[in-house]
């Protein structure tokens, strides 16, 4: 046995290690890849990227849970997150106004997904008093005078304000979009790390399918309710894509960005319009201050149905840490008040 030991000392490690496994001992255990480092600039997408790229990934956000995307301002160590990342992912359509300066202050230079490229974006309505009943179907109409949008612009940028373009960026609110963004984000990883590429596209598979579960499942909660009574008054125009989806109109108390006051004419033919249309049922947003909706159901006598989560997902042990789970608590909270508001 010991001229057998020797014999073996004296092989190469290549060689070492077949006889070692030759007489039992075992090979040694390859070593696992490297996580990824992915930066999501917020927290529907960072979930979105976890669900697509599960442990081969760490996922980084820019803005995290319960934080308004609208009026974000960056931080100092906030393009310290973008060192070392091999990928970034960004909704696009307007929505995160300071995502150049960031990818420059950093100095990133690898990948970036635009997890919107492929979406059909509606249009950016006027304002919140020029909603109609069947706004959330049409692309939306654009009757904004040059000048006025262009001051308007320029003293969202002096205030810090994130103007979003002729587009709304709220494209998660819609399941069939969210499939699109789970394709962009399942291509870019596989781009980045092409040896795993397979996992991710199992991943992204798998994950469908639970978002095709979802679809029905929303559409189903729906379907008792009538037509006609499907109307909702928000914090701001977030849910557009989701009352296209889903045969529901929602009025705004803000704007697409939520980040200015209404004046008073506006809130005035807001109000005259949930006592026009009979709405029952307002919903503060996780994101969104409820001073002005607290008012408005004060004047209406409109019921408040709770909080809806808009642009960010709720703490990880609240009801809306995942997408799935957002899309699910915002369905059950607005048939319930529907309902109850005889919907």
């Amino acid at each position: 046995m010991t001229r057998r030991r020797f014999a073996i000392s004296g092989l190469g490690l290549g060689a070492a290690l077949a006889a070692a496994s030759a007489v039992g001992l075992g090979a040694l255990p390859a070593r696992a890849a490297e996580p990824v480092d992915v930066v999501a600039s917020f927290s529907i997408l960072g979930d979105l990227v976890k669900q697509v790229g599960g442990d081969a990934v760490d996922v980084h956000t820019i803005v995290g849970p319960n934080i308004d995307m609208h009026t974000y301002q960056l931080a100092p160590g906030d393009s310290k997150k973008l060192l070392g990342a091999k990928l970034v992912v960004i909704n696009g359509l307007g929505l995160e106004g300071w995502a150049d300066r960031l990818i420059e202050a950093s100095g990133y230079k690898g990948k970036v997904v635009v997890a919107t490229t492929g979406v059909k974006p509606l249009a950016r309505p006027a304002a919140a008093d020029d909603d109609d009943e069947d706004e959330h179907h049409a692309a939306g109409d654009h009757d904004h005078d040059a000048d006025h949008d262009a001051d308007h612009d320029a003293d969202h940028e002096a205030h810090g304000h994130h103007h979003h373009g002729p587009n709304d960026p709220h494209a998660w609110q819609s399941v069939a979009n969210v499939k699109i963004f789970v394709a962009n984000i399942r291509d870019g990883l596989a781009a980045v790390d092409p040896v795993r590429a397979d996992a991710y596209r199992s991943n992204a598979d798998a994950y469908l399918k639970k978002l095709d579960a979802l679809d029905r499942e929303i559409r189903a909660a729906f379907a008792p309710i009538p037509k006609e009574r499907r109307r909702v008054i928000t914090s701001h125009q977030a849910f557009r894509y989701y009352g296209a989806d889903y045969d529901v109109t929602f009025y705004g108390a803000h704007g697409v960005g939520g980040d200015s006051e209404p004046d008073a004419k506006s809130v005035a033919a807001l109000i005259r319009q949930i006592r026009h249309d009979k709405i029952g049922a307002i919903f503060f947003e996780n994101v969104a201050g409820e001073r002005l909706l607290e008012r408005i159901a004060k004047e209406t006598k409109a019921k408040v149905g709770g909080t809806l989560y808009s642009d960010a997902l709720s703490a990880a042990d609240g009801p809306a840490a995942t997408y799935v789970d957002l899309m699910r608590t915002n369905t059950t909270s607005i048939t319930t008040a529907l309902r109850a508001a005889g919907g």
